[in-house]
């Protein structure tokens, strides 16, 4: 019995020591060859989309955009917080001429857990109209509260750029002052 220990000991140890040979071995070849040049990745960019209206005043204290107006020049914030719910990310963002937003979240770092994605941690607000006759802000889609994100399978793709587009929205402001009808 104790020759079959010391047996199956002194084969354990071969093993180990050939093991270790192989190993450093290989860390010896592998550190003079060259290495390969990195692959190019695509840089994958996180973007939110909306519209921002004027609603009517017929339809004032309700959510309806009918005959709602876009606003140029329209100014809404793109916010996110981790999962800690501390703020990550701020940034201003202002509408083109059809009031449409297009904000790129350059900045925007995940922490990597799932709650620290865009559709779980960002949100968009109204921030200012320019429009003195409609400048009061509604909570439609949550424009005051902060709009949550959509994801709606959008993407714009390049040779090394892709971005992955969010939508937000629409949101509205009102008129300051809508005659009783």
């Amino acid at each position: 019995m104790a020759k079959q220990q010391l047996l199956i000991s002194f084969a354990s140890l071969l093993l180990l020591s050939t093991t270790l040979a192989f190993v450093n071995a290989s860390e010896d070849q592998s550190s003079s060859s060259p290495v390969p040049p990195a692959k190019h990745h695509k840089k994958v960019d996180v973007v939110v989309e909306g519209m921002v209206y004027c609603q009517s005043c017929k339809y004032y204290g309700t959510w309806s955009l009918t005959d709602a107006k876009p606003i140029p020049s329209a100014k809404v914030s793109v916010t996110c917080k981790n999962h800690k719910n501390i703020l990550t990310f701020y940034k201003i963002f202002v509408t083109d001429e059809g009031g449409y937003f297009y904000a790129p979240l350059d900045g925007y770092k995940r922490e990597g857990f799932v709650l620290d994605h865009p559709l779980h941690s960002c949100e968009v607000r109204l921030v200012a109209s320019p429009l003195p006759a409609c400048n009061s802000p509604t909570n439609i889609n949550y424009g005051l509260n902060g709009a949550s994100l959509r994801y709606e399978n959008k993407r714009i793709s390049g040779s090394n750029y892709e971005a992955v587009i969010y939508a937000a929205g629409p949101l509205a402001f009102r008129p300051g002052y809508c005659p009783s009808s």
